[in-house]
């Protein structure tokens, strides 16, 4: 009967743990409308007000074991995206991080973090860090969760004195701003899929910005005036399930702001309920490039002095569409600059947070990767971490790895002492005018395609509108190989298997009729003609005879290719290097299979379309702009793959 329960309470959490760029709405969540009296029976709930130092309260909910005969550590998340369901007599259907901490026996606290939901003040999207403070005014998400910390560690019953920090996506970020001027009592911290810099993650990609999460835009730029324990904002409604076919219609993305507030304009078919007041959209527009706006919202570069008693362990997804940038360059950072400190890394075949999932088979879209994945993670890993951490000694030997990745290709975990492992070397693939793929560079040849802006490439068959992004990830790719507008290399049948176990850079040299041009290039394990169908994916009719897999891809805005600061167009009809850094991978290309790259200019409605003429703010960009275009890529083109030894 325990087990039974502890399943329905597990399908409950994976929702509830789970945090994207969207509100964490249990009221709208299927799977949480399974009860389970759980965490009623076994915590007592507390609401209180935190003062700040600067005198705003923040909304913050307790959930106590009732069993008060020992002490317990704290587990915090502080979250914009509300810690329903608020009054002390409502109790979720699960708190912690996992099921297995949530009976293990810790003091979970939620926040509604500064200017979102039940808590006081104004709200920042990415809250710039100020490293020098010198009145109580000087606020930021470091000082707010350090004096949320003091106060718990002082008024809450029955704690031992030891506070970690968790959160997925914007929540890890919080969890990683936890850990800069960190207070004494915060001795574990795990970032999750955390935002590390949105001109890199989620809303842009290397300067061009992903159109795919316009609607999400109004999720964190509108404004409230005072604490509510209901939604305040609105998404635009599109009125059609074709994102594309409505992205494509819309043209240039000034005509997109009739959806928001800042033009007060009468549209024909357009209803004020429609509008969305949004500051974030308007902040998007106003600093299209990486200028100092952006630059102080980032919390990577302001890893570098971590007090070595605060235990890291960064999680994320190798399949996953929002941010992937964000936890691998945290994980880096700290490593790179605080030598002293624990910090590891987990990295699954996960899209957006499914490790807080309790589904047995782990897919990512329609293709599996095995069984149980997220269970395991949960159990032997991040249970394990913060009982080390909170509970016993807190040494260094806490008997997990320095990096614990999951080989997507072999499907099966592997331990290194750090990331990348010791054992790699770096190795070119030259792109070759017949469209192969080999490790000897040809003579200079060169291969031409016409980028046509009224049927641009779409980034998935998919027919539908989607909040973010996420089953893209693993699609399968035969729909643009088939295009003209998309170039294949491929290697032959590969006679032995190939680990890729790190970063990959492409470096391009292509040239363009026009002045500007996005270059996207992605990385594919071509399966076996012989593969057998999927019957364990979403879809059982999936055919996997010469999938497609994207193993990883990343797009570049040409005019940002020598620097995110000073953008800067092509001279038409000149060779020109475009270099692009993929975000690094754990892939066994196995034998048997073949090793494919594209390169294609449009990626549509993922990211907007590049004009392809040089423009100064493409959110100012007007229709007459727009041209198509033919591109070239040269022989001297190459991926430079980190190839485990």
């Amino acid at each position: 009967m325990k087990r039974l329960l502890s399943m329905l309470v597990l399908l409950a959490l994976s929702s509830y743990a789970l945090t994207s760029c969207t509100e964490n709405n249990q009221n709208e969540d299927p799977e949480l409308k399974i009860q389970s009296t759980y965490v009623k029976d076994h915590f007592d709930k507390k609401e209180v007000s935190i003062k700040m130092r600067d005198g705003i309260s923040l909304h913050t909910t307790i959930y106590s074991p009732k069993d008060k005969s020992k002490a317990y550590p704290i587990v915090l998340k502080r979250t914009p995206y509300s810690c329903k369901p608020y009054g002390e007599n409502e109790y979720p259907a699960a708190v912690g991080p996992n099921k297995y901490m949530m009976e293990d026996g810790y003091i979970v606290v939620y926040q509604d973090v500064r200017g979102r939901w039940m808590s006081e003040g104004t709200y920042d999207n990415m809250r710039a860090y100020i490293p020098n403070k010198k009145t109580d005014q000087d606020i930021d998400e470091s000082s707010d969760t350090f004096d949320t910390i003091d106060w718990l560690v002082n008024n809450v019953d029955n704690n031992n004195g030891n506070v970690g920090t968790w959160g997925i996506s914007y929540p890890g970020f919080y969890s990683t701003y936890s850990t800069i001027d960190a207070h004494p009592a915060l001795k574990a911290a795990s970032p999750q899929a955390c935002i590390g810099d949105f001109f890199f993650d989620d809303f842009h990609h290397n300067g061009a910005y992903l159109l795919s999460y316009f609607r999400a835009t109004a999720l964190f730029g509108t404004p409230k005036d005072q604490p509510t324990d209901t939604a305040w904002y609105k998404t635009p409604d599109l009125k059609t399930q074709d994102q594309y076919q409505f992205f494509l219609d819309a043209g240039p993305l000034s005509n997109l702001n009739k959806y928001f507030q800042y033009e007060n304009i009468d549209q024909p078919g357009l209803r004020k309920d429609d509008i969305v007041d949004d500051f974030f959209w308007q902040e998007l527009i106003d600093h299209p490039n990486y200028d100092s706006v952006w630059q102080k919202k980032g919390i990577i570069q302001h890893l570098k002095n971590i007090k070595p008693s605060v235990a890291t362990m960064v999680v994320g997804g190798w399949f996953d569409a929002e941010d992937l940038y964000g936890p691998l360059e945290t994980y880096k950072t700290i490593e790179a600059n605080n030598p002293d400190n624990y910090n590891t890394m987990v990295f699954g075949p996960w899209d957006h947070g499914a490790w807080a999932r309790n589904k047995t088979q782990n897919t990512v879209g329609n293709y599996y990767f095995g069984d149980s994945i997220s269970d395991f993670f949960q159990q032997n890993i991040e249970t394990h971490f913060f009982e080390h951490f909170l509970k016993n000694n807190g040494d260094h030997n806490s008997g997990l790895p320095e990096a614990y990745v999951y080989d997507s290709g072999k499907k099966s975990w592997k331990t290194y002492d750090s990331w990348p492992p010791s054992n790699v070397s770096k190795q070119n693939f030259y792109l070759s005018a017949d469209q192969n793929l080999s490790t000897e560079q040809s003579a200079e040849t060169k291969i031409s395609f016409i980028s046509d802006i009224k049927r641009p490439v779409p980034y998935s068959e998919d027919i539908k509108t989607v909040f973010t992004p996420r089953k893209y990830m693993t699609d399968d790719q035969r729909f643009a190989a088939r295009r003209p507008d998309v170039l294949v290399f491929e290697t032959e049948v590969l006679e032995e298997d190939l680990t890729m176990a790190g970063d990959i850079l492409a470096k391009l040299v292509v040239s363009t009729t026009g002045t500007d041009a996005d270059w996207i290039v992605k990385v594919i394990d071509v399966h076996p003609a012989e593969m057998k169908n999927n019957n364990e994916g979403l879809q059982g009719h999936l055919k996997m005879s010469n999938y497609h897999l994207m193993v990883r891809s990343e797009v570049m805005r040409g005019k940002f290719r020598n620097s995110f600061i000073s953008p800067e167009p092509f001279t038409p009809g000149e060779k020109t290097k475009v270099n692009i850094k993929l975000q690094d991978v754990f892939h066994t290309f196995k034998k048997g299979h073949k090793l494919q790259v594209q390169v294609q200019s449009t990626w549509f409605p993922l990211i907007d379309l590049n004009p392809q003429t040089f423009v100064p703010n493409i959110f100012k960009a007007k229709e007459s702009d727009f041209k198509t275009q033919t591109h070239t890529v040269y022989s001297s083109s190459a991926i430079e793959f980190t190839l485990l030894k």
